[in-house]
This record gives C-alpha cells, structure tokens and sequence, in this order.
C-alpha cells in the first residue's frame, strides 16, 4: 500500500501546531488555524502566515520559526499519517468504537446516531 501524502500546507499546518506544542500552546494554535482557515489550497497555511499567527498568539517566535524553517516536527507528522495509513483512516473526521472503525457518510446527528445505534447492535 502506498503511502498517502497530504498537500504543503496541510503538513505545513500539522507541523506548525507541533511547534506550538512545543511551547504548551497547541490547542490555542489549532484553533487559530481552524479561525484563519479560508478554503484549501489558497495559501492560507504558507510559512510565513503560519509565523504570523504564532506572533498573534504570543508564542516564542524565534524558536516557533527555527522549528517550523527546520521541519524539526516532520517525525511526529510522518509517525501519526503511519498510523492513520496502518487504520485505514483517508478522511477527517473518522471514528472508531472499540477498535473498529465506523463509517458515517454525514455528521448530520440524525445519520450519526442511526450508524453508532446499528453498530452496537
């Protein structure tokens, strides 16, 4: 099975909110990137914007940007598409109950419970 890459930004966005782990400012850092997101592919996960939100929020920018210019969090990104390959996760979000994966086609609440109902049966 071949591995799946996701596009610059994406893996840009994913390894820039490691970096802010770094500083303890993960969860602040996603929801910065969910509050900047403008569609994919338009450039609003670059480098320099991903800097930028990082000196919005405050962080350390001098060592935001060392990490974010070396790729210092690729492993971890690497480590974690691994993992969703080895699942057979190819979309956000996915569930799994008990080990086994559901597969909801909408998260319309409705669609949710009728799936998470019959899978408990």
């Amino acid at each position: 099975m071949a591995t799946r890459r996701i596009p610059n930004e994406s893996y840009w966005s994913a390894m820039a909110a490691e970096c802010a782990n770094e500083q303890g400012r993960f969860w602040e850092y996603h929801d910065k990137l969910y509050d900047e997101w403008r569609g994919e592919y338009v450039g609003t996960y670059t480098k320099p914007n991903l800097k930028k939100f990082a000196a919005d929020l405050k962080l350390d920018t001098d060592k935001f940007a060392t990490c974010i210019d070396t790729d210092r969090t690729r492993q971890v990104i690497e480590q974690d598409i691994a993992e969703a390959n080895r699942l057979g996760i190819n979309s956000t979000p996915s569930f799994f109950v008990n080990g086994r994966k559901l597969e909801i086609r909408s998260l319309d609440v409705g669609e949710f419970t009728r799936t998470f109902d019959l899978f408990l049966k």
